[in-house]
């Protein structure tokens, strides 16, 4: 069974582990134990603190195994992207050019480096060890911290953004890293990666112009896979759209891949979910399966299970199912349908 909880320092051989065999273009799953040492601190600090506003926590979320108490895939949430540096991403626009002399009305698709999404909340971090790769684990992994969120409203924003890994190779190329950004810093895209990593991405993308780019004058090979999702990361966008993110206007500096967003308020698990109190007892014959996490921050800790519950009445939970939930009798749960 998987299990998904805030990570501990105990965890760090196995982030490693993971963030090692983590394809290039996750940026914030570096793997450098000293980096990673940072990040799991500051989660540590985080759930110390009593947040009440948005500022630069991260909260970085574990998969476990709980039969054999390894990790198989991990994702995080940062407060408030940009809060130290900018979160650049490009703006898809159309520009509009006329003359009314030869009766002509032209509609171009540019691209416009922005920083629009500095200050949403940002889902990142996501990797899933392939030979756990289902639905149900990748649900579990993409969907589980936002009951987190639910639960605990004042620590995120308004606006909630991810981004989606777009096309890229495994001998570590980008069509549109090669076709568009290496003409401003001449590395290669795992190189770029690499270094947007350790120094911060908005480094290398006050490198880029800050007036638009005309996609027309791109190359063929850039524009095909400008908003393209990589096959592997489809499953997950389609998890995401699900709950009810926005595509189409933004896309990643580095390999055009789509920057989602929305309300965090209308994300289909803060506005459906729903709380009930635990009961400890023989439940009933599971009629569905549900994604429950209970409502704590340091002891965190959701699952994608069968139940039987009904809203409005206690949820009965088998003594060892709510032993590692973290809840005992009369303790609350939410939950929301998983599918």
């Amino acid at each position: 069974m998987l299990i998904q909880r805030l990570c501990t320092p105990a965890d760090l051989p196995e982030i490693e582990r993971l963030a090692i065999a983590s394809p290039v273009g996750i940026t914030s799953l570096p793997a450098d134990s000293e980096r990673l040492s940072v990040i799991i601190e500051g989660t540590e600090a985080a759930m110390d603190e009593g947040v009440t506003f948005t500022g630069e926590e991260r909260y970085f979320f574990v998969l476990e195994d709980v039969d054999s108490g390894r990790l198989v895939g991990c994702s995080s949430i940062i407060s408030a992207a940009g809060f130290s540096q900018p979160f650049y991403t490009f703006r898809n626009e159309m520009f509009v050019h006329a003359s009314r002399e030869l009766g002509l009305h032209n509609r171009i698709h540019v691209l416009s480096l922005c920083h629009d999404l500095t200050g949403h909340s940002l889902l990142t971090g996501f990797y899933l060890d392939p030979t756990w790769r289902s639905y149900q684990a990748l649900k579990l992994n993409a969907c589980g911290r936002l009951l987190f969120i639910a639960s605990h409203p004042q620590r995120f924003a308004e606006s909630i953004a991810v981004e989606i890994s777009g096309i890229s190779y495994e001998d570590g190329n980008s069509p549109f890293w090669d076709g568009v950004c290496r003409h401003f810093f001449d590395v290669d895209y795992a190189e770029a990666e690499r270094l947007g990593s350790s120094l911060g991405r908005s480094v290398l993308a006050e490198l880029l112009p800050g007036y638009p780019l005309y996609v027309p004058m791109l190359p063929d090979a850039a524009q095909e896979v400008i908003g393209q999702v990589r096959p592997a990361s489809q499953m997950v966008y389609d998890i995401l759209m699900k709950e009810g993110f926005e595509s189409d206007n933004y896309i990643d500096i580095f390999d055009a891949g789509p920057v989602v967003q929305t309300k965090t308020a209308e994300l289909t698990s803060v506005r459906c979910s729903e709380v009930a109190t635990v009961s400890i007892g023989q439940p009933p014959a599971p009629t569905g399966t549900w994604l429950v996490a209970n409502e704590r921050v340091r002891d965190f800790r959701a699952c994608l299970c069968e139940l039987a519950w009904t809203p409005g009445e206690p949820l009965v939970l088998e003594a060892r199912l709510a032993q590692l939930l973290k809840v005992t009798e009369g303790d609350s749960l939410r939950l929301i349908g998983g599918d």
